[in-house]
């Protein structure tokens, strides 16, 4: 799981989006990034986490920050929880699990006495050098934006 810790370089990463755009996080050098791991787009924990970020962007706005989600999505799934839920940050449609698995956050789960391997719902806290400031691992979907700020 997550062997990243504060202080540590957030690992590059070049992933399309929702839009089929490339986004590479050295690319946000100079800036605060929100990069948040969630399941599956649609689903009700991660629509709420999603909505709650969307609902807070001005905060996260005039704070500096940029926001970007991941999950394991195709990019037309992504592009449809963006648009039906009117998400005004980018959603990478990390398919390959490239950054998933850069970041530690796939992994063996339970749910409903089930085990399966999937996403660790976490969020990381990626300073304007590119160092890792903050690990969310005990999301609260619908207050995740005051987690952060």
């Amino acid at each position: 799981m997550i062997k990243l810790k504060v202080g540590d370089s957030a690992p590059q990463f070049s992933v399309k989006d929702q839009d089929g755009n490339v986004i590479n996080l050295k690319d946000f050098k100079g800036k605060k990034v929100v990069l948040f791991f969630y399941p599956k787009a649609s689903t009700p924990g991660c629509t709420a986490e999603a909505c709650n970020l969307r609902d807070n962007w001005e905060q996260f706005q005039e704070k500096g920050y940029q926001i970007l989600g991941v999950s394991a999505d195709t990019e037309k799934k992504q592009s449809n929880f963006k648009n039906k839920y009117e998400l005004p940050f980018p959603l990478l449609a990390d398919q390959d699990k490239e950054v998933i698995e850069a970041y530690g956050v796939w992994g063996p789960k339970k749910f409903m006495g089930k085990e399966y391997d999937g996403i660790h719902r976490t969020t990381f806290v990626i300073d304007e050098k590119g160092l890792i400031e903050e690990i969310i691992t005990k999301v609260k979907t619908k207050d995740h934006a005051a987690q952060i700020l």
